[in-house]
């Protein structure tokens, strides 16, 4: 009988790989079919042959996302199979090793599996990416460190040598501040350092973009908003409006105000709803606020979610720059890019700088819905053109879709930039506490340690810069032993080695 039973048992699991095997072929079919319409549109593109076969793994990641996946997940898992949770990196090899293992299981020939070298191919192209224009680190975290220097490290040669001694494997200058003086500087210090401490450290330069703000006020008196107020954007301020009125540094936006439309400034902590339109006048009120309120302030950041903003991501003032950013910087921050055009516009600029020898890293900054929308575009469009990389700036990114939707949104961004082979910069507010007060709270911590799945994390600048990258590289080495990407390594746990013991 017991005999019997396995056997069932077994005739169970062969039928189960069957049709499993039947549901996977179709499923490699459509993502075939689907990779091919997609590249015919892409491949023209494509000027950097190294990059293609990253276009194609992309390709395919989007064709089979396309599917739901989950009812067949845990069947795989009970046939001791991947249940292809992991396979960002080399799409069609993961499915076609899981066919090749349900061939097997259900009796019948064919279908081999994929060689090791192309199975794990797409894994060692992300390592070398991120070698590449994050620098190298043998001794150090998988994960590279990248710190925002203020603008006293153009006079400190210690404060950016006590960064890079702590780990920082890359800086960051941010050209909204400073002068190309102060950067020089700061560049000459960081090669100087870097040199002295045997250390490859990289630089990165962040061009502004437009920065949408509140440009006038109409009262100078230190008046607080709170809950249910009302304040009005306009184009001209009035003398004798009865609420605060502001301008915004980019009037023309106001005429995509429509019904419905949520505005939120100084990066969310003001939020508020049109309720009242008059022309070129329109009142909002108040929905977020502070107990205490809050005041409207000029040069405080807009935001409007859900608002394709018509406005181009590169500046003439960026333009200007990019003669200092190109000569100096290994990676150019790409601020409020939104566009395929937008990326042509900028790569023509430095090409147009960059005569002789490799060109720098494009860094996209994902800051807004349409970004997100468009990042797969993004992605083929600037790394068809020179390396790339993508910082999820989570600042803007969770005030333009919703606090509620950034946890989602980072994923995802990582999967996807996972699938072409891109590095990720984890960014904004990583242990800002301890950066600003010299000590993390328990949730910081918590995001420092998801943030090793990123090959890259930002910190921004602050008093307890220095403790705070030490921190943060005994985080991720830490969380070395235990996760690789969405991969759990099973290293023993040294907290219960003796837990047999009464």
């Amino acid at each position: 009988m017991e005999n019997a039973g396995i056997a069932s048992l077994e005739n169970d699991h062969i039928a189960t790989a069957q049709r499993l095997l039947t549901e996977l072929l179709e499923l490699r079919r459509q993502i075939v079919e689907d990779t091919e319409a997609t590249l015919a549109v892409w491949q023209p593109a494509i000027r950097r042959e190294d990059f293609m076969p990253s276009v194609v793994n992309l390709a395919r990641y989007l064709a089979f996302r396309k599917a739901d996946i989950r009812p067949l997940q845990a069947e795989l898992s009970a046939l001791g199979l991947s249940s292809l949770g992991r396979c960002e990196a080399q799409v069609l090899g993961s499915v076609d090793s899981l066919i090749a293992s349900l061939t097997r299981i259900a009796g019948l020939s064919g279908h081999p599996y994929p060689s090791l070298a192309e199975f794990s191919s797409g894994k060692a192209l992300l390592a070398e990416r991120q070698a590449s224009i994050f620098g190298k680190d043998p001794g150090g975290p998988s994960t590279r460190i990248m710190v925002t220097l203020p603008t006293e490290a153009g006079s400190d040669p210690q404060l950016i040598k006590s960064y890079i001694a702590a780990g920082a494997d890359c800086v960051r200058i941010n050209c909204a501040h400073d002068t190309p003086e102060i950067w020089g500087e700061m560049v000459a210090i960081t090669h100087a350092a870097a040199k002295e401490l045997k250390r490859d450290v990289r630089v990165a330069m962040d061009i502004a973009g437009p920065k949408l703000r509140i440009a006038e006020v109409s009262t100078d008196e230190k008046i607080r908003l709170r809950v249910g107020d009302q304040f009005a954007l306009t184009d001209t301020l009035s003398k004798n409006s009865k609420i605060i009125e502001a301008t915004l540094s980019h009037p023309e936006l106001l005429a995509h105000v429509e019904d419905g439309t949520e505005v939120f400034i100084n990066d969310g902590k003001i939020g508020a709803k049109l309720t009242e339109k008059d022309g070129n006048r329109f009142v909002f009120t108040i929905f977020r606020a502070r107990e205490k309120g809050e005041r409207l302030k000029p040069e405080k950041g807009v935001n409007f979610p859900g608002m394709d903003i018509p406005v181009s991501a590169l500046t003439d003032e960026d333009i200007a720059n990019l003669d200092f950013v190109t000569e100096h910087a290994d990676i150019i921050g790409y601020s409020f890019v939104q566009t395929t055009e937008d990326v042509r516009r900028l790569v023509d600029e430095v090409t147009k700088r960059c005569k002789t020898g490799p060109l720098p890293a494009l860094m996209l900054k994902i800051e807004t819905p349409l970004a997100v929308r468009n990042l797969p575009r993004l992605i083929v469009q600037a790394g068809a053109l020179m390396p790339v990389t993508v910082m999820i700036a989570r600042g803007d990114l969770a005030v333009e879709i919703g606090l509620d939707r950034l946890s989602e949104m980072q994923e995802e961004i990582l999967w996807l930039c996972e699938a072409a082979h891109v590095p990720v910069v984890w960014a904004t507010q990583v242990l800002e506490s301890m950066v600003s007060e010299g000590s993390a709270s328990r949730a910081e911590v918590t995001d420092a340690a998801m943030s090793q799945r990123a090959e890259c994390v930002m910190l921004n600048k602050g008093p307890h810069l220095t403790e705070a990258v030490a921190f943060l590289d005994g985080i991720l080495r830490r969380m070395d032993r235990h996760q690789l990407k969405k991969s759990a390594q099973l290293g023993p746990l040294m907290s219960w080695q003796d837990a047999q013991a009464l």
